[in-house]
């Protein structure tokens, strides 16, 4: 038997220290969270996407009494930007959320794996890592590609 080691390659930075774009994209997931339908979990979640041709395009979770029929802020970004804008890769994902106390979160949130599994899709269809940017009020987690979190993943079908 033989023991992999899987490392990941994650930045932590400050909001500052991010460029007007990225710091733009991280407002627009902010303001995002706004719009969030989280009746049930309280916690409310927004996602903003930068695709290749310059579109900025929002998401924000929306639940439902019954599960799992509501939808997450990053594949609610992602499913519109794909609705709206077909042949246009995604650059950059910024995610920000609120915890059930109405506050922005402290640390970073990150997707979950069924949003993980969107991402990899969707970086597999436009063969493009998508960098991310995990927002909290403390720090920014930084990644170029969800295989950062994800380093095993499925891309077959």
């Amino acid at each position: 038997m033989k023991e992999l080691v899987l490392e990941s390659k994650i930045m932590e930075c400050q909001l500052e220290e991010l460029s007007a774009p990225e710091r733009q994209l991280i407002e627009l997931a902010i303001a995002s969270t706004d719009h969030s339908y989280a009746p049930f979990s309280h916690f409310h979640v927004g996602a903003a996407l930068l695709l290749e041709n310059g579109e900025m395009i929002t998401g924000c979770n929306q639940e439902n009494a019954v599960l799992p029929a509501g939808i997450c802020a990053e594949r609610s970004a992602i499913f519109s930007a794909g609705a709206q804008y077909p042949d246009q890769a995604v650059r950059v994902l910024a995610i920000a959320a609120r915890g059930t106390n109405g506050e922005l979160t402290d640390d970073p949130v990150t997707p979950c794996g069924i949003c993980r599994q969107v991402i990899i899709e969707t970086e597999t269809r436009f063969k493009n890592p998508i960098r991310i940017l995990l927002y909290g009020k403390n720090k920014v987690y930084v990644m170029d590609g969800i295989r950062e979190l994800m380093p095993l993943s499925f891309t077959e079908f």
